[in-house]
């Protein structure tokens, strides 16, 4: 996707975009996005879609493989009543991001976290007032104090912990299913690094001291508005591997060699664990140590 920033400052930019018969609309529903097929989203005429509260441009598509021609205006609409659309396909990205095209995928994270930004931004943090959604949706502005606010992202390490015997370090939090595990992961606080964040969150879950913290990439998480930045890092060997659940976040905690993990995941009476789902930074951590696609039926 073009963003397309400059076109934001455009005071009659829906008007313009109304008017195109090019443009398209991602509907939005409650979280969800409609689908014209099991792996791809659904763009709409105008007027096709009931009018929704909020709307916000997401830019001009740059897909050469896409129904829709190279430069078509898209933007996102969130439904306050689906109407007719009701009973059509919808899908969430936790569930559709594996399937769903580069553009797609890409375009479903835009939309969802500049929408989640919206919802918790509906009044300035200055004066109490009402905000009101203006440049292409990428802008909430206080009409009493006339100040501007802007989406925001909260950058959160996640981290790959391994052992001097290539084990890794999985853990159970409070808000999973008792027997999903992942990987370790917190959000950086104000004033520190990247790689400090990775030592204290580890501590603090786990007990683990770790060393060598190792950037692996990055990852748009819209649940609301977080940049998950992935990390390797090892176990500090002056210190030992004793993992202790902090009790609050974490409830639990396990090291696994590659056997207990294929063990635990595919066990004669079903899985005796589960792993975080193929959409995430984190199942990507783990399978690049574990030397490949993990078979879980996930």
């Amino acid at each position: 996707m073009n963003r397309d920033n400059l076109a934001r400052e455009r005071d009659n930019l829906f008007d313009e975009l109304w008017a195109d018969p090019a443009t398209r609309i991602l509907p939005i529903f409650q979280g969800s996005a409609l689908l014209s097929s099991e792996s791809s989203l659904a763009l709409l005429p105008v007027d096709a879609v009931p009018s929704g509260e909020l709307r916000v441009y997401l830019g001009r598509s740059l897909s050469t493989s896409s129904p829709e021609p190279v430069g078509t205006p898209i933007v996102a609409v969130q439904l306050d009543d689906a109407g007719h659309l009701a009973e059509a396909e919808w899908g969430s990205l936790r569930t559709l991001g594996n399937v769903l095209s580069d553009r797609d995928a890409g375009m479903l994270v835009e939309a969802l976290g500049v929408l989640n930004w919206h919802a918790s931004h509906r009044f300035s943090p200055r004066t109490g007032e009402p905000t009101v959604s203006e440049k292409g949706g990428w802008v909430r502005r206080d009409p009493v104090s006339n100040t501007e606010v802007f989406p925001r992202t909260d950058a959160a390490i996640i981290v790959g912990i391994t052992d001097q015997d290539d084990r890794i370090l999985l853990g159970s939090n409070a808000l999973w299913e008792s027997n999903r595990y992942s990987l370790l992961a917190g959000f950086v606080e104000p004033g520190e690094s990247l790689e400090t964040a990775v030592q204290r969150e580890v501590f603090e879950e786990s007990g683990i001291r770790v060393i060598d913290p190792v950037y692996l990439g990055s990852q748009p998480w819209p649940f609301p508005a977080s940049l998950m930045l992935g990390f390797t890092a090892r176990v500090d060997p002056e210190h030992g591997t004793q993992a202790t659940p902090d009790g609050t976040e974490i409830l639990d905690l396990r090291w696994f060699t590659r056997d207990d993990l294929t063990a635990a995941l595919g066990g004669s009476n079903g899985p005796e664990i589960k792993l975080p789902g193929r959409t995430s930074i984190a199942r990507a951590i783990i399978e690049q140590w574990y030397g490949g696609p993990i078979m879980d039926g996930q």
